[in-house]
């Protein structure tokens, strides 16, 4: 009995510190020299290509609403320790390709989770143990012989999960405007951030434009 309380703790302290982790895996070399290589060809304005030149063109670009030269450049992320529920919102944009660990494949017998932000200080350790109470649900079903793929409809939008997304940086504006805003789900809101961080070091021509919400 004492070490399945410890198993408890160690859990519920494992979750606390889990945080959201967001990781570039890969992006268009030489991205913006792309955008304003196929930018040009619109207007056949070769001639005005200089080292300088990648910025301010696409910057006009953006500010005339002329963005589809910029599903030229790609970028793929990994998110790591996110809660189910962030991710049914992401997948929700449909110009993007989507890789995600399956609950069918995956056991999840001792699944790790999300803690709301705003969950209260003192109602904290109830949450923790409804999450056990769940993960007993789990075990029980599949101790019955249940595959996973049906033992998981007992899972709660509170299972951290993995996720590939690759998208065009036209749609990566979309969805970090989007998702940045005031009204933006916490959850996916940081990680929108986090991307946005990330692909206005790599591209800042295309994305420093963008200014969240204060929330």
């Amino acid at each position: 009995m004492g070490n399945k309380k410890n198993e408890g703790f160690d859990m519920q302290e494992q979750n606390r510190a889990r945080q959201l982790e967001v990781e570039l895996i890969a992006i268009t070399p030489d991205a913006q020299k792309v955008i304003e290589q196929a930018g040009r060809t619109c207007y056949m304005s070769f001639d005005k290509i200089d080292d300088d030149s990648q910025a301010g063109f696409i910057k006009r670009l953006i500010k005339i609403g002329h963005e589809s030269p910029l599903e030229h450049a790609y970028a793929t992320f990994r998110i790591k320790n996110c809660s189910r529920a962030m991710t049914h919102q992401l997948v929700r944009h449909r110009l993007m390709a989507v890789s995600q660990q399956s609950q069918r494949y995956v056991d999840e017998e001792e699944f790790t989770y999300v803690v709301p932000e705003s969950m209260p200080a003192e109602l904290a350790d109830e949450f923790h143990k409804d999450m056990k109470t769940i993960q007993a649900m789990y075990h029980k079903w599949r101790e019955k012989g249940l595959k996973r793929e049906d033992a998981r409809f007992v899972l709660p939008n509170a299972c951290t999960s993995e996720i590939v997304v690759s998208a065009n940086f036209r749609e990566w504006r979309h969805i970090i405007i989007i998702r940045t805003d005031k009204g933006a789900q916490w959850e996916i809101k940081k990680a929108a951030h986090c991307i946005l961080d990330i692909l206005k070091k790599l591209a800042p021509a295309c994305f420093e434009d963008i200014v969240p919400a204060v929330t």
